[in-house]
């Protein structure tokens, strides 16, 4: 039977939500009318997360990197890999909820001209958080340095199935040859902005995207609340950066730059008399902004494993 959709999970590290994030999909399995396959992709995780895989039912192939490499060339991989028309990209800290693979084929089905849609994902404890948004600009920078980013920026709300700028690859489902015609996601964003620039470019290729609320997904958010948050904070600004000098002009750069420091400086102004907020940590955030190319970043810490690996 040919093979209508492909779940892709891409995994660094996180053996247990791994292994929840296949038992969902194996739970929406049962349920669809047409055929799937289940690829995982284990970026060099040390706590058994590839043997988890391997043992798991529902996987029908495991890549096992040796070497540990970006989110975007490792998401470009496995849509390469995948037989499906669809594909269905997953991190492992995605949760899907039942009928979340369903609606979002429906979307793209209803929609020839959409080449993504995004799924609703929401907190562990059910709260649904932002996950579609207007592309970066001088002007969302602005709007996000007035502290109306929430009314204006954030595209992921309602409840009827609606076009947007971008959608967060968390649970994200691809047409497979639209992502072939714009060639795949671009390796240059190790992590953070690589679907940004993604959906832009299926934009500029004249797809569409769309944000489909029908469809559900827990985020547990590893990336962003793991282990060596100064690295991710430098990786964030870096990406930003570089897809604001890809799309755009070196003064909008520039802009975006100045505004988006404003902004989280003065949140750290805000966060010293707030309780359980971290003021130093906005203060990274401005540092990194003014300085993208500075410091040390995620691609600096996956080489430095890759090198422990060699020892």
């Amino acid at each position: 039977m040919t093979v209508e959709l492909s779940y892709c999970v891409v995994n660094t590290d996180g053996r247990e939500l791994l292994v929840r994030c296949l038992d969902a999909i194996a739970a929406e399995q049962l349920g669809l009318p047409f055929a799937t396959e289940v690829l995982v992709l284990d970026n060099a995780s040390s706590d058994g997360s590839a043997g988890a895989a391997r043992g798991h039912g529902a996987v029908t192939e495991l890549i096992a990197l040796t070497r540990r490499r970006g989110k975007g060339e490792n998401d470009s991989e496995l849509l390469q890999r995948s037989e499906g028309r669809y594909c269905l990209l997953l991190n492992e800290d995605s949760e899907l909820l039942p009928g979340a693979t369903a609606a979002l084929r429906a979307a793209l089905e209803d929609r020839p001209d959409a080449a993504a849609a995004g799924a609703a994902l929401l907190r562990p404890d059910g709260r649904r958080q932002a996950s579609a948004w207007r592309f970066p600009t001088p002007v969302t920078a602005f709007v996000g340095a007035l502290f109306l980013h929430r009314r204006y920026t954030v595209q992921s709300r309602g409840d009827a199935v609606r076009e947007i700028d971008w959608a967060q690859s968390a649970a994200l489902l691809v047409r497979r040859e639209a992502a072939e015609e714009i060639g795949w996601f671009d390796p240059a964003f190790f992590v953070y902005s690589d679907e940004v620039d993604f959906c832009k470019r299926l934009r500029d290729a004249g797809w569409r995207t769309l944000y489909v609320p029908g469809a559900e997904a827990i985020h547990h958010e590893q990336l962003s609340t793991g282990a060596v948050p100064e690295r991710r904070i430098v990786e964030m600004s870096r990406n930003r950066d570089l897809y604001m000098r890809k799309h755009h002009t070196a003064p909008a750069a520039w802009t975006v730059r100045l505004l988006t420091a404003f902004t989280y400086g003065v949140r750290a102004v805000i966060a010293l008399a707030l309780p359980r907020h971290d003021a130093r940590r906005y203060w990274r955030h401005v540092t990194a902004t003014l300085r993208p190319a500075g410091g040390e970043g995620l691609r600096e810490a996956a080489s430095e494993h890759n090198r422990g690996r060699r020892l």
